[in-house]
C-alpha cells in the first residue's frame, strides 16, 4: 500500500509540474510572438521601404518562436509516459 501511495503521489506531481511548464512555454510564446510582431510593425512604420526584409525576418523568428513549446511539449509528454520509476511491488 505504501508502495502504491508513493506512485501516485509521484504522478501526480508530474501532472502539476508538466501544467505548469506548458502554461509557461505558452505564455513566453504568446510574448514573444506580440514583441516580434510589435518591433515588425514599428520598424515598417519607420522605414516602408524594408518591409520585405522585415517580414521575412519576422517569420523566421516567429518559427524559431513556435518551436520553444513544440520541444517543451515533447519533454513534458516524456515525463508523462516515460516515467522510469516503477516500485517493486507494483512490477509484474
Amino acid at each position: 500500500m505504501e508502495h502504491l501511495n508513493l506512485l501516485v503521489s509521484l504522478n501526480s506531481s508530474t501532472v502539476i509540474a508538466v501544467g505548469i511548464i506548458l502554461a509557461a512555454a505558452g505564455l513566453g510564446s504568446a510574448l514573444g510572438w506580440g514583441l516580434i510582431c510589435s518591433k515588425t510593425l514599428e520598424g515598417i512604420a519607420r522605414q516602408p521601404e524594408m518591409k520585405p526584409e522585415l517580414m521575412k525576418n519576422m517569420f523566421f523568428f516567429g518559427g524559431l518562436m513556435e518551436a520553444f513549446p513544440m520541444i517543451v511539449l515533447g519533454l513534458s509528454m516524456w515525463f508523462v509516459f516515460a516515467s522510469p520509476f516503477v516500485p517493486a511491488g507494483l512490477a509484474g
